[in-house]
């Protein structure tokens, strides 16, 4: 697929569009799991203050002291992350085991009672904790002293499970990415087929295997197809008018050519053949062009009303060289068929025939004593071949060219012309090169490069 491709433009918008909407969800998947870690450690926190604070007592001396506080053995491991501090305004400080030697760094504000703070400040080892702060009163020896009670975590916790998540969420995103893509590769295709289907369904009416578009496509391409089979139908019609303009023209060229060839008679009757014969050669010349243009406009129609004809090729080179043998040049010539009975070419019969009644008429009047036509057992190439005095490789292409000819050839070019047009309406060409007779050979093939043969 190339740039102005439209599947790559669909695929590419679709995979575009999957990748920032999965950008987005991760995003906010991962803020909602951050923001859910984080009220379900501030309620952890939460329990872990009531049970410190239920466990609070002050000792005969006035001491607190702390009797059935929070359980979890993280509080008994140094710097496990998970810590706990009581103080109150006389400076006594105590602390969980946790803590160590280290001790939780608290803002100076003043909680409401009841009230619970929540911070997040350096705790030990310079990391940062998640702090839950309450400030409460004890009665000690008769005062009421303020007390503060802070429960920390290690914000490192809340960091490392959001971390943990937004890998395994990216995993799972990537995967489902790719379904996704995939998923939008194999829509576009599906979508785009009727349009696939339509390419193919031209290139077999440019072939001649089909007249028209097939009606069961999608709603959405049946107005194109309409369009697309009525301005074939239009065509068509221009192209029987114009066929039947070349015919009467070619007809009604032919009533004054005879008249002129009557007066070429008369002349050469009374004497002047030099006049008679100039007369002659241009009237030969005329019918060959409207010959011609006869097969041309013939030819504009005939693939069209028989879409994927075909030709059974030893019968037809029979009867061609059976009619040539029948004539002064043919009569002189041994004629060699090289191909097996059932040999067939994608041609319809009587344009077969004008292709191969040029070439054979044409190696035939250039022969010495032999031509041979040979064809392979699948048909896609027909050879013929003369004996005679052949064509050097630096003026082929003038035989080929409209209205070609070449002198010494006594007309042949613009019979060889006449054969290019027929085997390029299906979608083959037509190859001279030296033949191993020593003469001529004159090869139609499938022409690789059009894609329209067979």
């Amino acid at each position: 697929m190339n740039r102005n491709s439209l599947r790559l433009r669909l695929v590419a918008g679709g995979i575009a569009a999957i990748i920032l909407a999965l950008a987005l969800a991760g995003l906010g998947l991962t803020l909602l799991f951050e923001r859910h870690v984080g009220r379900t450690v501030s309620q952890d926190l939460d329990v872990h203050l009531k049970k410190l604070l239920a466990g609070l007592e002050v000792d005969a001396d006035g001491h607190i002291v702390v009797t059935g506080g929070p359980v979890d053995p993280r509080f008994s491991e140094p710097l496990s992350g998970l810590y706990w501090q009581v103080a109150d305004d006389r400076g006594q400080t105590l602390r969980s085991r946790s803590l160590w030697d280290s001790s939780l760094l608290l803002p100076n504000d003043e909680p409401a009672a009841e009230e619970v703070h929540r911070h997040e400040a350096v705790g030990p080892a310079n990391g940062r904790v998640l702090i839950a702060e309450r400030r409460v009163r004890l009665d000690i020896k008769g005062r009421e002293t303020p007390v503060t009670v802070a429960v920390a975590i290690d914000a490192a916790h809340v960091t490392a499970a959001t971390t943990a998540f937004a890998t395994d969420l990216a995993t799972a995103l990537g995967l489902l990415g790719i379904a996704l893509a995939a998923a939008t590769a194999i829509q576009v295709g599906l979508g785009l087929r009727p349009l696939d289907l339509l390419r193919r369904g031209v290139a077999d009416i440019r072939a001649g295997r089909e007249l028209r578009l097939a009606a069961g496509v999608p709603d959405e391409v049946r107005p194109l197809v309409d369009e697309v089979n009525a301005l074939l139908a239009a065509r068509a019609e221009e192209v029987e008018r114009s066929r039947h303009r070349a015919a009467d023209l070619a007809h009604g060229l032919r009533t004054p050519l005879a008249a002129l060839a009557a007066d070429a008679g008369r002349l050469r009757e009374a004497g002047q053949s030099v006049v008679a014969d100039g007369i002659d050669e241009v009237i030969g010349t005329m019918r060959r062009h409207i010959d011609r243009e006869l097969a041309r406009a013939r030819l504009q129609g005939a693939m069209r009303s028989q879409p994927g004809a075909s030709t059974a090729l030893a019968p037809l080179v029979r009867s061609l060289i059976a009619t040539l043998a029948r004539t002064p040049e043919g009569a002189r010539i041994a004629y060699e068929i090289a191909m097996t009975e059932h040999v067939t070419v994608p041609f319809d019969r009587s344009d077969l025939a004008e292709a191969l009644g040029n070439l054979l008429e044409n190696a035939t009047r250039h022969a010495r004593n032999q031509v041979r036509i040979a064809a392979g057992a699948d048909g896609l190439g027909v050879a013929v071949e003369d004996d005679g005095s052949g064509i050097a490789e630096a003026i082929r292409p003038t035989v080929l060219a409209r209205g070609g000819r070449l002198d010494q050839r006594g007309g042949a070019g613009l019979g060889l012309a006449i054969v290019q047009d027929v085997v390029e309406a299906y979608g083959w060409t037509l190859r001279l090169d030296t033949s191993d007779l020593g003469g001529l050979r004159a090869t139609i093939q499938p022409d690789a490069s059009t894609g329209l043969a067979g």
